[in-house]
């Protein structure tokens, strides 16, 4: 069984839950006491610490006042101490390790992790490595530019934990990058899915067959490729190796993971509360259907997030992993974010939707763009594909495909452009896809 800490992982459900709301608790009472900024929002609230000492369920979880990453970045712009603000709950000392969002929603938040909360994250990296198969005797490539974003930073340190050789791939080039994986004997990568597909691309140039490496395991994040199932499936026929997704952000890192079953992220219920609540009212959703994901972290010390509105939509299913945890299932990954849905001729668009209308072409390479303009009151979508070079003598008869499989996947009109094969600028970190011009 592939389980890192078998205890948390495999709780009865009852037990769980009661596991959680004693940490829920814990969480709040401590926020309360030390954090000015969940000090004001209880208090705003009509909370006191009775009221928080005295949480026992799920309906009393409801009365604790969910925060957003507006207030979170308000609570920061102006504030001391600098550049943490009122979101920092400890002496600033303590603080250790500094990262940021990426801010292509908004203002970047900037973060503080005490070393505790350090080891608590990297823990969490090994237990979804482990589960997915990583082991000591592996060598795992990050073809990550680190920088200041949280993501890999932690991977790195949790594939340490479980024993595992780390290669920190750094700013070098792509194609250096695939040299080392190949001359390495690297069995696992850690990349984000649409430059895995970038990776792909560029070996080809090189002669390069990636299914001939030593390479068995890509771990994917950053973007939802890895749970789209036509990029997952194009990834793992040119890799001839599983890919695994997972989600997080700065403020609730890696609250998601797929495990070797590969049945869909499994909510990571030892580490966080996660509730799945109407878009609309921010009450809970009966299992089954979609809602807008609220995380409560139950370790992290330096600035803690209680109730906090990920924007990120998912479906939890019934269904059973056989991999023996307990922890509940998201059907499909992240169907998306609230802040990337939009409103297009009154139907909701996702950029999610038109990657699954790329990848269902082959002759395409994977690289998109998404451009909305408004002309008259009426909203125009054009669609911008790259084609294998193979391919690129019949880009109109590719156009027209991909056009009628946008309508299939969007439900709406599109207007498309079949660029040549190196067109679009690549991103090592997370793809920018839309451009909304409206």
């Amino acid at each position: 069984m592939n389980v890192w800490n078998p205890v948390l992982e495999t709780m009865p459900p009852g037990d769980l839950r009661r596991y959680q709301l004693i940490k829920f608790k814990e969480q709040c009472i401590y926020a309360f006491k030390n954090s000015p900024y969940y000090a004001q929002k209880f208090t705003e609230a009509g909370l006191k610490l009775k009221d928080l000492e005295n949480i026992k369920t799920m309906d009393d979880v409801l009365k604790i006042p969910i925060s957003s990453k507006k207030e979170f970045a308000a609570a920061q712009e102006g504030k001391e101490p600098f550049p943490y603000g009122e979101l920092l709950a400890v002496p600033i000392e303590r603080i250790s390790e500094y990262h940021q969002t990426s801010g292509t929603t908004g203002t970047p938040l900037r973060w503080g992790d005490t070393w505790a909360d350090w080891e608590w994250y990297s823990d969490i990296w090994a237990t979804i490595l482990y589960s997915r198969g990583l082991r000591a005797n592996d060598r795992l490539y990050i073809a990550f530019p680190y920088h200041i974003y949280i993501a890999f930073w932690g991977g790195h340190y949790g594939a340490e934990k479980i024993g595992a050789e780390v290669i920190p791939g750094g700013s070098t080039g792509t194609e250096q990058r695939i040299r080392e994986i190949v001359d390495l004997r690297c069995t696992a990568v850690m990349c984000t899915p649409s430059y895995a597909l970038h990776m792909v691309n560029i070996a080809k140039e090189m002669g390069i067959d990636l299914r001939k490496t030593a390479v068995s395991k890509l771990f994917c994040t950053g973007e939802p490729g890895a749970s789209i199932l036509s990029t997952k499936q194009r990834i793992e026929e040119a890799w001839g190796a599983k890919v695994f997704d997972h989600v997080g952000a700065t403020e609730a890192p890696l609250w998601a993971f797929q495990c070797g079953e590969q049945r869909g992220l499994h909510i990571n219920e030892a580490h966080y509360l996660v509730e799945i609540l109407d878009p609309e009212t921010l009450t809970p959703v009966p299992e089954g259907e979609t809602g807008t994901v609220v995380v409560t972290n139950f370790a992290r010390k330096g600035m803690p997030a209680i109730r906090y509105d990920l924007k990120d939509l998912i479906k939890i299913t019934p269904e059973k992993c056989p991999c023996g945890r307990t922890w509940r299932i998201s059907e499909g990954g992240v169907a998306g974010r609230r802040d990337e849905m939009s409103k297009v001729r009154g139907v909701l668009f996702s950029p999610k939707n038109v990657e699954k209308a790329v990848m269902n072409i082959p002759e395409l390479n994977g690289e998109f763009k998404i451009i909305i303009t408004r002309e008259k009151d009426y909203d125009n979508v054009l669609v911008k594909a790259e084609v294998f070079k193979d391919f690129e003598n019949i880009r109109a008869e590719l156009a027209e495909k991909l056009s009628k499989e946008l309508r299939n996947t969007t439900t709406l009109r599109c207007d498309v452009e079949i660029l040549p094969s190196g067109t679009l600028p690549r991103h090592e970190t997370k793809a920018k896809r839309l451009e909304d011009l409206r």
